[in-house]
């Protein structure tokens, strides 16, 4: 029976994940591991944070230029993802500094699947979630609806 994310909690709550999960840019993997977090949050599919460990350095780069502000996570730090020559502007995001209850991601990357060829957990291709403000993994074992379309802002 699949999670549905109106069962997730306010303030998110992190979790371990043992899932493979994998990300593919431009024919690449650049990400891949069984090392990973989720974050579950009220009316949201899953984000999915993969250590830096297990992704490619050579196709990420700190963008300088954009940062935004979590209540529960803290100040987020934004990257760009360029693979033989292809650029995914602002496309991953991370915590260098989180909150005390996140910890266990600061040397985590989290990825738009929006902004990438294909996003796995599992062997599962994700979807995205609707809209460019939030980045959640939509598979499967989950039920929305999800927070991020046009009109769901005040949810």
């Amino acid at each position: 029976m699949p999670e549905s994310v109106w069962d997730y909690p306010r303030p998110p709550r992190l979790e371990a994940t043992s899932k493979r999960l994998q990300v593919v840019f431009n024919g690449r993997t650049i990400a891949d591991t069984t090392r990973g977090y989720r974050v579950l949050e009220t009316s949201h599919p899953p984000t999915y944070y993969i250590p830096l460990a297990d992704i490619d350095s050579t196709a990420i780069l700190p963008n300088m230029g954009r940062s935004s502000m979590c209540e529960w996570k803290g100040r987020a730090a934004y990257y760009d993802i360029t693979v033989n020559h292809r650029t995914a502007t602002c496309a991953a995001w991370r915590y260098p500094s989180p909150t005390d209850s996140f910890t266990p991601i600061k040397d985590c990357l989290c990825f738009y699947p929006s902004q990438m060829d294909a996003v796995f957990v599992d062997g599962e291709q994700a979807r995205a979630q609707e809209g460019d403000f939030y980045g959640g993994w939509i598979t499967s074992d989950i039920e929305g609806p999800f927070k991020g379309a046009p009109g769901t802002m005040g949810w």
